[in-house]
C-alpha cells in the first residue's frame, strides 16, 4: 500500500508512541463540549478523513470516517466500534484526489516532520473543510504553567506550528477560532488542568500529554518540586485559587478551518 510505513521512528512523527505507554485512553478521552465544536465545523460533510487519528478521539460516528494513523500502537487502542485506522503518513495519503467531503486533523500537525507537504496532501484528498485543533503557544502567558515549568512552553512553542503560518499554507483563507477548555475537561491536554494544578503532580496525567518527554528530567523535578511547595503553602491559591471555580478557560487550544 503506498505510504505505508516502515521505519518506526518515522512513524512517530517527533515522538515515539510505540516505546512509551502514554496512558491515552485513559486520561485522554474526548471531551463532548469540544467534540462539539469539531464536528460542527465538519459542516455537512458525510465523508471524513482523519489525519494522524491516534486512538481515534473526537470522530464523529454519525459520518463515514476514515482513519490515518502511522502508529501501529496507537491504532491498536481504537476502540471496536470505530473502524480501522490505515497505516499512512500525512505526506503520502493513499487515497484518489477529492474522494473525501472534509478532513478532520485533530492535535496531530505539530508532529508531522514535513507539514506543507502533509497539508498539501490533505487537500489533494479532501474537496471540503480541513478542520484543525492545534494551540497557538503565543498565548502560553495565559496560562499559570508558563511560570512554574517555562522549559514546557519552549518545547511546545519549537513543535507547534504558528497559527499564522497554518492559515498561509492552506491559501490564506480559513478562519481560526479560541476553543474554551471546561473545568472538568476530560481530555487531558496541559490546560485541562487549568483549575486542578493537584493533577499535574501525577507522573502518569504528565505522561498522556506527549511535550513531557522532550523536557530535561531535571527541569520536570523543578516543576514537581515547586508546584508541590506552592500548593502545601498555599501560594497557588493565593495567586490562581480563582481558576478551581472558573467554568473555563481561554487559553491556547485553537480551531483552524479552511473551508476550501
Amino acid at each position: 500500500m503506498p505510504g505505508q510505513p516502515t521505519n518506526t521512528r518515522l512513524s512517530e512523527g517527533d515522538f515515539n508512541y510505540e516505546s512509551r505507554d502514554v496512558g491515552y485512553t485513559t486520561y485522554r478521552r474526548p471531551d463532548p463540549r469540544i467534540a462539539a465544536r469539531i464536528h460542527a465545523s465538519l459542516g455537512e460533510a458525510r465523508g471524513v478523513l482523519n489525519v494522524g487519528a491516534g486512538a481515534g478521539s473526537y470522530e464523529p460516528t454519525d459520518r463515514y470516517v476514515v482513519a490515518v494513523e502511522p502508529s501501529a500502537s496507537m491504532r491498536s487502542k481504537r476502540p471496536r466500534h470505530l473502524s480501522p485506522a490505515v497505516a499512512a503518513f500525512a505526506q503520502s495519503i493513499p487515497f484518489d484526489d477529492g474522494v473525501f467531503d472534509a478532513a478532520m486533523l485533530i492535535l496531530t500537525i505539530h508532529q508531522w516532520p514535513d507539514k506543507v507537504a502533509g497539508l498539501r496532501e490533505v487537500r489533494r484528498v479532501t474537496r471540503g473543510p480541513i478542520v484543525i485543533l492545534t494551540f497557538d503557544w503565543r498565548a502560553a502567558d495565559r496560562f499559570w504553567l508558563a511560570e512554574y515549568s517555562p522549559e514546557h512552553v519552549r518545547v511546545e512553542s519549537s513543535r507547534f506550528p504558528e497559527i499564522d503560518s497554518l492559515v498561509q499554507w492552506l491559501g490564506g483563507h480559513a478562519r481560526v477560532e479560541e476553543v474554551p477548555i471546561p473545568l472538568d475537561c476530560t481530555d487531558g491536554v496541559t490546560e485541562a488542568y487549568y483549575g486542578r494544578p493537584e493533577r499535574m503532580l501525577d507522573p502518569a496525567v504528565r505522561a498522556a500529554q506527549s511535550v513531557w518527554g522532550f523536557v530535561e528530567p531535571a527541569a520536570i523535578s523543578r516543576f514537581t518540586e515547586r508546584l508541590g511547595a506552592d500548593l502545601a503553602s498555599g501560594a497557588w491559591d493565593r495567586r490562581f485559587g480563582h481558576l478551581r471555580t472558573q467554568p473555563e478557560f481561554h487559553g491556547a487550544m485553537r480551531l483552524v478551518i479552511a473551508d476550501r
